[in-house]
Formats: C-alpha cells, sequence, structure tokens
C-alpha cells in the first residue's frame, strides 16, 4: 500500500491460530491475501468453515470459529450479534471479564462475535482433518502436562466402570525441588463419591 509520498507499508495481516484437540499441538499462519481471508468473513464464533483455501495441504479440513482479537486487543465475545466494537456491563462469571471484587460489574468494551476485516488474530479448531498431514499440527503429539481432575473424565479416559477405584488411576507427575530432590504430585479428584462409612453396630 502507497501513500501520498510513495512510501510502502505492509497490507493487514491476519494471523490464524490453528489446533489440533487430537494430539495437542497448534500452529500459527499468516494471511494477506483477502481472497483467503474472505471465508472467513461475516463468519460467526462456533460456526464451522472449510479451510481448503489455506493451502493444498489443508484440503479437506474443517475447523471451528474459536474466537479471535482485533488490532487492539479487544477479544470476540460470544453471543453480541455485531461485527465492531461495543461496551457491555459485565459481572462475575461473564467472559472477556474477571472480577476484582465480590458483586463488582464494570463496563467493559469487546468485540462482537462475528468476524470483521479488522481482525488481527482468529482461533480456528479442526473438527475434521483431511487427506493429508499438516506439518507441526496432525503429525506431532504433544503430552498433556496434566491429567484429567474431575471422576467423570478420568473415567472416560481410560474407559472404567462406576465401579472401578478411580483413586488408583489419577495421573501423576514428577517434579523436581530446588534442593533438586524428585517428588510425584497428583490432583485432589473432584465429584469423588465415596462409599457411605458403615454404622456401628
Amino acid at each position: 500500500v502507497r501513500n501520498s509520498r510513495d512510501r510502502l507499508y505492509p497490507v493487514a495481516i491476519m494471523k490464524l491460530n490453528i489446533a489440533y484437540p487430537v494430539t495437542g499441538a497448534n500452529k500459527m499462519i499468516d494471511i494477506t491475501d483477502p481472497k483467503i481471508l474472505s471465508i472467513f468473513m461475516d463468519k460467526r464464533m462456533s460456526s464451522e468453515v472449510a479451510i481448503d483455501a489455506l493451502g493444498e495441504e489443508f484440503t479437506g479440513y474443517v475447523a471451528k470459529i474459536g474466537g479471535g482479537n482485533d488490532k487492539q486487543g479487544f477479544p470476540m465475545k460470544q453471543g453480541v450479534l455485531v461485527p465492531g466494537r461495543v461496551r457491555l456491563l459485565l459481572k462475575e462469571g461473564s467472559s472477556c471479564y474477571r472480577t476484582r471484587k465480590d458483586g463488582e460489574r464494570r463496563r467493559k468494551s469487546v468485540r462482537g462475535c462475528i468476524v470483521a476485516s479488522d481482525i488481527s488474530a482468529l482461533s480456528l479448531i479442526i473438527t475434521k482433518k483431511g487427506d493429508a498431514e499438516i506439518p507441526g499440527l496432525t503429525d506431532v503429539t504433544i503430552p498433556r502436562r496434566l491429567g484429567p481432575k474431575r471422576a467423570g473424565n478420568i473415567r472416560k479416559l481410560f474407559n472404567l466402570s462406576a465401579e472401578d477405584d478411580v483413586t488408583k488411576f489419577v495421573v501423576r507427575r514428577v517434579v523436581v525441588d530446588k534442593a533438586g530432590h524428585k517428588h510425584s504430585k497428583a490432583p485432589k479428584i473432584q465429584r469423588l463419591v465415596t462409599p457411605p462409612a458403615s454404622s456401628a453396630s
């Protein structure tokens, strides 16, 4: 893009952060071609888009729009059906806002859930894999640092029944303290239903 003094300025760049939950990997690419970016325009968060236009290796892939932010860093908020920026009164439990005091509410600037041309970063989650592998995304597996904490998720991970003891399947990790000693850590299981204590006869 040229101005009146014939200086060159770069065109708008949108960063695409593509995540593949199966392997736990993600990849960021920069897109400057407006024709490629047009497949995301006027789409809402959580809508699925075929991303064949990103390159030959993306043929057959389908991704879900997870969110994004504009050049000033204001995030997209689900449920706000506008393509621009609005100021909303947010309270505890609202997305895009963290309370500092009990009962606090604050008016904050957020973006709508519709993708527009002034979005600078967009998060995509692959929901359907194509035929080809994407280097650094689908051909690698990144191990999870932490295992599940909730009892139901532990049962789902190890395919346990309701009678199995969940506490024996907690994922432990080894940590090294400042003195060089190794010890293991494990999460405290949440939503664990323990059998009632037998009453003394």
